[in-house]
């Protein structure tokens, strides 16, 4: 195989996953097969280019690149910037200064964003430049793909959670409520579903923001939960909406923070847990109850990484790298599900992914506070295999 005399960069955007450095890892790795010069890595992102803040990856010993993919966390530092025709300008300069032809972008709705961006003001540049935007996002809210790496871990995470918050609830029964990460899809709140193990385990209830959340119905929800079992488990997406479609957290919050590409901060606070405990304690008449907000604890969790996520993370890197050297083409990898569980993976335009969000299939939502068996079978090869556990 002839090698192509020209330069890459990687780099790493929105918020980290525990298995976002197996991506980095995998680009870096098979990148080497294919280029004989420079591998350079950006820090914070695209932040990093205008900054001309690179690490060298080219030579970088790959018993220590191990270790780095099996490390939670962007391993480059992230950012949040939003790219414009200015900051592309200065984007470019850099890029051309280290003759740079390759682009690999791993991020989630705002990188495929950014990637689009890019990519546009790159041709009208007639600057020859393959962007591959390379998928992450613990949301799994990515259109086109079967699903995310670093959804795997975090459900993994948040069903591991639920199991032992469950076992707490049952010891010393009362109400419970976990609030989940999830703006627009239900996704890593569904995933709770996998900490039942028999009939009367929780989560009880389960509140997705795909349906019209009402707090008087919320309150009569848990009451007859805990009239029947003498406790309930709840998890509720932090970007649960009322009928008209305006978060809950909004409505209660007094002051909004919005990030560069206008997102509202949802996890800031333990407001929307403090608010619905609140209302059970006043209209429910039980006294013990409890909320948490799981936030950034679902993102990069050390112990508890599910096998086939990394994996799957590592391969997707590779398989960007592989897309990019077929010829001049630019795009967004996505993974396909065939029979009981195998991925293939593809290469979709840019515009077929960026400036979008999908959301939980009908077929995975029962009623308003449950999930189907379907949404179970979905979920399970992703995550893997969960602590036994067993009652006396």
């Amino acid at each position: 195989m002839n090698k192509i005399k020209t330069n890459a960069l990687v780099l790493q955007a929105g918020g980290p996953t525990a298995v976002i450095n197996q991506t980095l890892v995998g680009i870096v790795l098979e990148a080497r097969k294919y280029l004989t010069c420079k591998i350079y890595g950006s820090r914070h992102g695209i932040a990093g280019v205008v900054k001309q803040d690179f690490v060298d990856l080219t030579d970088y010993p790959a018993d220590k690149l191990e270790l780095i993919a099996r490390t939670p966390g962007s391993a480059l530092g992230s950012t949040r910037d939003r790219a414009d025709d200015e900051y592309c300008k200065k984007m470019f300069a850099i890029l051309k200064m280290h003759s740079i032809k390759f682009l690999f972008f791993i991020g989630g709705n705002d990188g495929a964003s950014n990637c689009g961006i890019i990519n546009a003001a790159a041709k009208a540049d007639n600057y020859e430049l393959r962007v591959i935007h390379v998928p992450k996002t613990i949301d799994n809210d990515l259109l086109e793909t079967d699903h995310c790496p670093g959804f795997g871990s975090a459900a993994k995470f948040v069903a591991s959670a639920f199991a032992g918050v469950n076992l707490d609830n049952a010891s010393l029964p009362g109400v419970y409520i976990g609030v989940v990460m999830g703006r627009h899809a239900g996704f890593l709140t569904a995933s709770s579903i996998l900490a039942k193990k028999y009939p009367d385990d929780g989560p009880h209830l389960i509140y997705l923001p795909e349906k019209p959340f009402n707090i008087i119905r919320f309150v009569e929800d848990v009451k007859n939960v805990y009239k029947k079992y003498g406790r309930c488990v709840v998890a509720v997406s932090e970007g649960v909406a009322d009928e008209d479609g305006v978060p809950i957290a909004i409505k209660l919050s007094k002051q909004i923070e919005r990030d560069a590409h206008g997102n509202v901060q949802l996890s800031g606070s333990g407001m929307l847990g403090d608010l619905l405990a609140d209302e059970i304690k006043a209209k429910a008449e039980i006294k013990r109850v409890r909320a948490d907000t799981l936030g950034y604890l679902q993102r990069s969790f050390l112990g508890c990484v599910s096998e086939t996520d990394a994996k799957e993370a590592r391969e997707v890197g590779a398989q960007a790298v592989r897309f990019a050297m077929s010829g001049d083409v630019d795009g967004s990898v996505v993974m396909r599900r065939a029979g009981d569980y195998k991925i293939s993976y593809e290469l979709v335009e840019l515009s077929r992914v960026a400036g979008g969000t999908t959301t939980m299939a009908d077929e995975f939502i029962e009623g308003a506070n449950g999930v189907t068996q379907k949404f179970v079978d979905y979920i399970r090869p992703l995550v893997g295999e969960l602590p036994a556990v067993c009652r006396l």
